[in-house]
């Protein structure tokens, strides 16, 4: 297993990173100022996106794991290979995701903790409803770590 950084051809992953956000035009905001990294094990099976968010916060744009691949331990690496990049760098890793028990749980067995909360974040900035688990989101739940 190797994780790497993408500097050119980002959108090679397009894909793949909608899967953890399914509107491009959001990560059209994001792709090109973050740094990427893709976690490949016998092929490509995680994608991340990083921001510099100013005042030593970086921040997780997206984190995608390929469906059939999801629960074997990839996501967490990919956030232990985070961690270790911004150690020393950042102050702070944030995340932002949907309030669902799909996401919340992984963040907070990663050793993130809630932080704050932006109401009406997914109607107000999505194009259509986006659904996760059976239920709509609407506020983005942000979680951070102390590095």
């Amino acid at each position: 297993m190797k994780i790497f950084e993408v500097t050119a051809k980002k959108r090679e992953y397009l894909d793949l990173l909608l899967l953890a956000d399914e509107q491009e035009s959001m990560i059209e905001r994001y792709i090109d100022r973050g740094a990427m990294y893709v976690l490949d094990d016998c092929g490509v099976k995680a994608v991340c996106v990083v921001t510099d968010e100013g005042c030593g916060v970086a921040e997780i744009k997206n984190i995608a794991v390929l469906p059939h691949f999801q629960r074997m331990g990839y996501g967490r690496r990919m956030v232990e290979f985070v961690k270790n990049i911004c150690r020393g760098k950042y102050r702070i890793l944030r995340a932002g995701t949907g309030d669902s028990p799909l996401t919340v749980p992984f963040y907070e067995a990663c050793g993130f903790r809630r932080s704050y909360t932006v109401k009406n974040f997914f109607v107000d900035n999505y194009d259509h409803p986006i659904y996760e688990a059976g239920a709509q989101l609407k506020d983005m739940v942000y979680f951070q770590l102390t590095l």
